[in-house]
């Protein structure tokens, strides 16, 4: 299986079924003629083809790491061009998750991603029945995190990634907290914390409370340390917005 073979032995299990087994099998295929082993025949639990039943199991890194970087290309390609400021941060992502080696790898399989016809609407809808709430909110903020990669709104990325947010099943207001993260405006506070400028004290602090709760770091605890530093950095907006609006409000 050569090297790539590192990369696939991430954990694979549902994610290596359905539409995404079948691009990423599709992939690893052109990059390297005569892969042995029929990695992309995982039938799972009890020959189940996406692996276990949908919400069963929580989320393994393998499979989290498929979804990301088949949607990071898709993210990548909707504006008809491909930035070098989105590669590096794609990479220096992968450099951060899983080292050097197996950062190039997955640029790799993410060149080859880029050429390919990606269908949003099934690989997301896979991704919905099988991956829990908390992962699918921390693949939502990076996706936006390589949209705004060169400091730039891009209206088409952002069109692309409320389209999967969408298909993913993901709140209209859970979708706007974490774009509001990376796209500031005058409320941007109050959409971190799913709330409004007419909000009460009270209000407030029971929607600073559940959202802390929410992206608490430890809801993608199963993917891994280094997913949980990540993970991190939203649980910090949470946090920076509701000392924002404390201090604009006067309250303690």
């Amino acid at each position: 299986m050569a090297k790539y073979g590192k990369w696939v032995g991430l954990g694979l299990g549902w994610a290596l079924g359905g539409p995404i087994g079948g691009l990423l099998g599709l992939v690893f295929g052109s990059m390297y003629d005569g892969m042995q082993g029929g990695v992309f025949e995982y039938q799972g639990a009890q020959g189940h083809p996406y692996g276990a039943p949908a919400g069963t199991t929580k989320t393994r890194p393998g499979d989290f790491a498929a979804s990301l970087i088949v949607l990071s290309a898709a993210i990548m390609k909707a504006d008809g061009k491909v930035l070098k400021s989105e590669l590096d941060y794609v990479k220096q992502f992968f450099v951060r998750q899983f080292g050097e080696q197996l950062a190039k790898e997955n640029m790799l399989v993410l060149r080859e991603l880029l050429k390919q016809n990606i269908n949003v609407q099934e690989i997301a809808q896979q991704i919905r029945l099988y991956m829990d709430s908390a992962s699918k909110l921390q693949l939502l903020h990076f996706l936006f995190g390589i949209s705004s990669a060169d400091g730039h709104v891009h209206t088409s990325e952002v069109d692309e990634i409320r389209r999967i947010s969408n298909f993913l099943g993901i709140r209209s207001a859970e979708f706007e907290s974490i774009k509001a993260m990376f796209y500031k405006d005058v409320y941007s506070a109050y959409k971190i914390l799913e709330t409004t400028p007419d909000a009460n004290e009270d209000e407030l602090k029971k929607a600073y409370r559940k959202m802390a709760t929410k992206y608490h770091p430890d809801k993608v605890s199963h993917l891994g340390e280094e997913f949980q530093k990540a993970a991190k950095e939203k649980f910090q907006e949470v946090q920076a917005a509701y000392e924002q609006i404390k201090k604009e409000r006067g309250m303690k």
